[in-house]
């Protein structure tokens, strides 16, 4: 398990939208959570993990060259279960979509 937490690193910010790049070592996750007010799609730069799609913790597979999005309220979040970095860039619109961290 990697110590630490993933890199956020906010690229533009308006109140139009949200774009992050990610970081995330081998064992890292991003905690299921969603955004009450909008959406996030993700594409996939490099490696993969198991993206989480509901409150239960259900996970499916993602890889470089994916695109998910989770709509508005959806419950979401990765783990990275491989063996090398995984990269993606989240776009969150509206700016102000909210940020919701599930229990």
């Amino acid at each position: 398990m990697a110590e630490g937490d993933p890199i956020r690193t906010v690229v533009t910010q308006s109140e139009d939208v949200v774009v992050v790049a990610w970081l995330i070592k081998p064992g890292q996750m991003i905690k299921s959570h969603r955004h009450p007010a909008g959406q996030d799609t993700w594409t996939i730069l490099s490696g993969g993990g198991d993206y989480i799609v509901d409150e239960q913790g259900t996970t499916r597979p993602i890889m470089t060259g994916d695109v998910v999005v989770a709509e508005r309220g959806a419950v979401h979040g990765v783990r990275n279960s491989g063996d090398r970095d995984l990269t993606f860039a989240s776009i969150v619109s509206p700016g102000a979509a909210g940020y919701q961290l599930l229990e």
